[in-house]
């Protein structure tokens, strides 16, 4: 990823490691500055403040690494943007110091809701703000869903397909109750409509036939006229006048001097004249019987200028042609068809309703019960989770209950002997809730977790979720804040297993969990210029890495104890990464390894 011109960051280009990529630096030197620049890959809302003072613009570009049949390839195509040689996906962001946004992927100009589409498929931000998302009812169930994986979700989606069908049938017995004396005048103008059309009982092309033959009727003497002529011109005379012997006697007499000569060029003509003759000889027989049909009949012609006043009234009303007016009368079988209002209709859909109503109530059913068996799971996982990271006494409990429906509520469906609200997600509620210590009562986590356990949970559901994430890259903005001591050593050790599985960038301020990366940035305040701070990120490693962390450890890089301390903070990470790996909980390659 490259940032141009954000905040404190001048120019900087940030190669993140497909592993664990931490990001560090004093406070204010522009940490947040990362997050910000994903924010923007990711469709966020673009801020003009965040622009750095002076620059016309702040620009960000990621390269995102995409197979061709992923979702994300699917987002970019639909887009009309090209992948890269190498198959990867640039996207760019850039905001103008007025605050104007302009998006591009594939190196084509896309509308913002185009990177939000992608980033949902490629990048998973967590911060303060997916924190407090975290507390809404509806994305806790997404949680408990997402962990439950396909019993829920299969059945969720049978639940969801019976209640589209439920849910159009409550609406038209609804429409058409309310609506009855309305649309009883409406069917009867369409019936009356109807009875018009079929009295007339018009064909289609009709009316273009009839026009045709009555101009054929009323001009009768004058193509009469011209296909005589044409045919005198092609036969000759009708007494066989040889003077007069016309153009398929004429080509006649040509075909036979042909025929009867000797010199092969010109025989070889006589096939293709006496072609000609023949063609002629069809087109005179055709004038003849043209001819022999075409009589005055006065009567016909009455008959089909009165037929063409009758199709005339319909196209008035009702379309500018015949093949139109018939389409309106099939639209209006139609509409006919759903304004039934008679008592034996509205029954009719009321059953309908009925049927469903139970059919819905049984798959409510089942996917209440698939998700109580999966909170409990979920509830254990994460508990486990939490011990491990100095809240070994707290539990998290994850409850299911479903919502009753209010007086009046339309989408309310009998369930056993209750009336519950049947949502577009089901009949449920899901609510996480956090047992802080022993003997401490249950609370909602946004009651019962400070802001460092706020973290925690978060980071433990994504360790537990770890599995069912198909997003391949994960961003922690702060997620160890208000975390000391061992505590943080263990975020350390469990974004180091989710890196495992995933790609994972972190800024963070502890030294703990930088120790675990795979690469270290660390973004520097640089020179003041013109009373501006220029901060620039660069790549750690070696003794540079533990001079950052014996910095982070309280600002001891200048102490033999300070590095000591940072280089036994890199031996224990680099242990326990290798234990992973030799023990290994899951590979790249999304196959299990023994524990």
């Amino acid at each position: 990823m490259r940032i141009q011109g954000l905040g404190v960051i001048d120019d900087a280009t940030l190669a993140l490691h497909a592993g664990l990529t931490v990001v560090t630096g004093e406070t204010g030197a522009g940490k947040t500055m990362v997050v910000t620049g994903l924010h923007l890959l990711s469709g966020g809302r673009a801020d003009a403040s965040r622009v750095r003072s002076g620059a016309q613009r702040a620009v960000v570009e990621g390269r995102f690494a995409t197979t061709p049949d992923s979702p994300a390839a699917k987002v970019a195509g639909d887009a009309g943007a090209e992948p890269d040689d190498d198959g990867s996906l640039i996207a760019l962001r850039t905001v103008t110091s007025d605050g104007r946004s302009r998006a591009h992927l594939g190196g084509r100009s896309v509308p913002n809701g185009v990177l939000s589409e992608l980033s949902e498929q490629v990048l998973a931000v967590h911060g303060q703000n997916d924190q407090l998302r975290l507390l809404r009812p509806g994305e806790q169930r997404a949680v408990l869903d997402r962990f439950a994986g396909e019993p829920v979700l299969h059945v969720l989606a049978d639940y969801q397909r019976v209640r589209a069908e439920w849910a159009e049938v409550v609406g038209e017995l609804t429409e058409r109750t309310e609506r009855s004396r309305e649309l009883s005048r409406e069917a009867d103008l369409l019936r009356h409509g109807l009875a018009e059309i079929e009295a007339v009982n018009p064909e289609a092309g009709e009316d273009v036939s009839l026009v045709d033959e009555a101009r054929r009727l009323a001009d009768v003497d004058q193509l009469r006229e011209i296909a005589a002529a044409a045919q005198h011109a092609l036969s000759g005379s009708a007494d066989a006048d040889p003077e007069a012997p016309g153009a398929i006697g004429l080509i006649g007499e040509a075909a036979r001097r042909l025929s009867s000569s000797e010199d092969p060029a010109l025989r070889e003509l006589e096939p293709r004249v006496a072609e000609a003759v023949a063609v002629l000889s069809d087109v005179g027989g055709e004038l003849g019987a043209y001819l022999d049909k075409l009589d005055a009949d006065p009567a016909r012609l009455e008959q089909v200028l009165a037929r063409q006043a009758e199709l005339k009234q319909l196209t008035k009303k009702y379309a500018a042609d015949v093949d139109g007016v018939l389409a309106w009368a099939e639209d209006a079988r139609s509409r006919l068809s759903g304004m039934d209002t008679s008592e034996e209709a509205l029954a009719a859909l009321a059953a309908r309703r009925d049927e469903l109503a139970v059919e819905l109530a049984e798959h409510a059913k089942v996917l209440s019960a698939a998700r109580a068996e999966a909170a409990v799971r979920l509830a254990d996982a994460v508990s486990e989770e939490l011990s491990g990271l100095a809240m070994a006494q707290a539990k998290l409990q994850v409850l299911v209950h479903v919502k009753e429906a209010e007086d009046g509520d339309p989408n309310g469906i009998p369930v056993d002997d209750r009336r519950l609200h049947a949502g577009p997600e089901g009949v449920d509620e899901v609510e996480l809730q956090l047992i802080a210590h022993s003997g401490a009562p249950a609370l909602p986590i946004h009651k019962g977790a400070s802001g460092g356990e706020l973290s925690r949970v978060m980071l433990a559901l994504e360790v537990v979720l770890a599995d069912a994430d198909t997003v391949p890259t994960l961003v922690f903005d702060e997620v160890d804040a208000g975390v000391g001591g061992r505590a943080a050593v263990e975020i350390g050790r469990r974004l180091a297993r989710l890196a495992r599985t995933h790609q994972v960038i972190v800024v963070t301020h502890l030294p703990q969990v930088a120790a675990f990366a795979d690469r270290h940035l660390v973004v520097d305040k640089g020179q003041v210029d013109g009373g501006l701070t220029k901060s620039d990120v660069r790549l750690v490693a070696d003794e540079r890495r533990v001079v950052e962390l014996a910095r982070m450890l309280a600002g001891m890089e200048s102490t033999e104890t300070g590095r000591a301390h940072a280089e036994e903070l890199l031996e224990t990470a680099n242990t326990y990464k290798l234990t992973q790996e030799k023990f290994g909980r899951k590979s790249k390659t999304g196959k299990k390894a023994s524990k």
